[in-house]
């Protein structure tokens, strides 16, 4: 084989090593502005991130931040997906690794209330925060948001669902309407926890939850209409 050729070979994989080194940097140090952001988020709002505010709290300079992000709306949407992604990993996945039914949906549970009680976040959980800041202004931030809100709602839905297959729930029980109930438990658990600093706030969501599970559950003995069936009317007295 030509020298030259053996040269550039050897040049040429040195590049990709030392380019792949980088850009494993660059990864590192982009997760690492974005875990910090999204820390800030949770503070004062995604409205209240600025890459300029960012840069002063992380004393980097603007200029270097800006290579990272370009706009404001670029930062908060990769504030939304990072912190979406965290919860994805810490809550959704290992839950979904459960048995269908029951041991799924309280393993939602359970982990999701662990990740709002944890304080992972210095200000709390960082989509309570944006739904109540952009619930009244429309643009890609708040569009992003509600895909991402939706997306978990009918992840739980979903899983309500998969339960009344496995004939854990009755048949007629709304999937959405355990979603949204759920969801509301979760609310009044975060109000409570984080604004009141209710002692019992937990203990509070808990019995919630049961008497979701419960209201929703098969009664043991009882013959459960088919999916779609009306309930059978009272016989004539």
């Amino acid at each position: 084989m030509d020298s030259c050729h053996d040269t550039d070979a050897v040049i040429d994989k040195t590049n990709v090593r030392a380019f792949t080194v980088l850009m494993r940097k660059g990864n590192r140090t982009h997760t690492a502005i974005l875990d910090h952001a999204t820390g800030l988020a949770s503070q004062v709002g995604l409205t209240g991130l600025t890459i300029g505010g960012l840069a002063d709290d992380l004393g980097l300079s603007k200029s270097g931040l800006f290579a990272h992000f370009r706009s404001k709306e670029t930062l908060q949407l990769e504030v939304l997906d990072h912190a979406a992604n965290r919860f994805v990993a810490d809550v959704v996945r290992p839950a979904l690794r459960e048995p269908r039914g029951e041991p799924r949906m309280r393993a939602l549970f359970e982990r999701w209330l662990a990740w709002d009680a944890a304080q992972i976040l210095p200000g709390g959980c960082v989509f309570a925060q944006a739904a109540s800041e952009l619930d009244d202004r429309p643009g890609p931030t708040r569009d992003h948001l509600v895909r991402l809100q939706r997306d978990w709602v009918g992840v739980i839905a979903e899983s309500f669902r998969k339960g009344v297959a496995a004939g854990h729930f009755r048949h007629e029980a709304d999937a959405e309407q355990f979603a949204q109930d759920l969801y509301g438990v979760m609310l009044a658990f975060h109000h409570a926890w984080r604004l009141l600093g209710d002692a019992h706030a937990e203990r509070r969501a808990r019995r919630a939850f049961d008497a979701l599970l419960a209201a929703a559950r098969v009664t043991p003995g009882r013959t459960e209409s088919e999916p779609g069936s009306a309930p059978l009317p009272p016989a004539a007295t």
